[in-house]
């Protein structure tokens, strides 16, 4: 076994929500998708605090014209840009709250900005949903066809007094031929404690790709150099090995959920590296166990066991 642990990150980063009159909402910032699934849990997030469901909800990103964001990287994005959409929904919120005041019939006079949400595009007191009013016909009847916010997140001075961190235990089995060196990785268990974890389904399959990779770092994967001439041998997937499906067997994840809100409101901690962090430490322990021997470079390659 081993353990592993990833610093909780949060970036400045930008949003913009457009709510209209029909509906609908357009979300916007830009962040960039290279592969952990940006739009879904984008998305997911500004239907959640916008009270709409999710295909009433575009989230567009990838263009420098649309507000500002890190680049993606060091497992940030959700805890940085979400948070941007989250402030940016409450400060629609307060915007459709401020309208509904200004009749003197509205049923939120008395009430204060976080008894109020929004859900199933209606604008409503969280415990008494029988005080609520239509959002499409509160904007309608103020003459707007949208309501537009663009907000910058930041992360908050309370951070400053804490380390903070996700954190993963790892449990590996694996076998290994005595007489040719090769290993195989039979089983893999990653236990992982990052905050609120926005989409189950994802982000299983999210650390189970850390799994793997954990794998080809620790037993296939180096970058080979000639010295003499600074020239990368390896430089394509002929010669630079990386786990196939032949490679990976019994993989299990686990998430230990956390309700931390200093980290950031939603209480989201990065969690793309935290799932390969502790693995390659894991198999070098196993192989340690199965054979004596401790070895301490990767990738272990079977050259090194002999």
């Amino acid at each position: 076994m081993a353990t592993g642990v990833w610093g909780a990150f949060q970036r400045p980063a930008s949003a913009r929500i457009t709510l209209k009159s029909d509906g609908t909402a357009h979300v916007a910032s830009a962040t960039s998708d290279i592969g952990p699934r940006t739009y879904t849990v984008m998305t997911s997030i500004a239907a959640e605090y916008l009270g709409l469901p999710a295909e009433k909800v575009k989230f567009e990103l990838g263009d420098t014209k649309l507000p500002a964001a890190p680049v993606q990287g060091g497992s940030f994005t959700t805890a940085s840009v979400g948070t941007a959409i989250y402030e940016s929904a409450q400060n629609i919120r307060r915007k459709l709250l401020a309208l509904a005041n200004k009749d003197v019939a509205s049923p939120f006079k008395t009430a204060k900005i976080e008894e109020v949400e929004m859900l199933d595009g209606k604008l409503q007191i969280k415990d008494d949903s029988s005080r609520s009013i239509n959002i499409s016909e509160l904007m309608r009847r103020n003459n707007l066809s949208e309501l537009v916010d663009i907000h910058e997140a930041k992360p908050s001075p309370e951070r400053e007094k804490y380390a903070t961190g996700a954190h993963g235990a790892q449990f590996v089995e694996v076998k290994v031929d005595p007489d040719v060196g090769t290993i195989h990785v039979t089983r893999a268990i990653e236990v992982s404690a990052c905050g609120k974890i926005m989409n189950p389904k994802t982000s299983h399959s999210q650390e189970i790709g850390g799994v793997v990779w954990g794998i080809g770092m620790a037993l296939q994967e180096a970058t080979e150099i000639d010295h003499r001439y600074g020239r990368i041998m390896n430089p394509n997937l002929q010669h630079y090995h990386v786990p196939v499906n032949a490679d990976i067997l019994e993989i299990e994840t686990i998430f230990v959920e956390e309700d931390d809100k200093i980290v950031n409101p939603l209480g989201v901690k990065g969690m793309g590296e935290l799932g390969m962090v502790g693995i390659p430490a894991a198999i070098a322990n196993a192989v340690f166990h199965a054979t004596g021997k401790r070895i301490r470079e990767l990738p272990i390659t079977p050259d090194k066991l002999l």
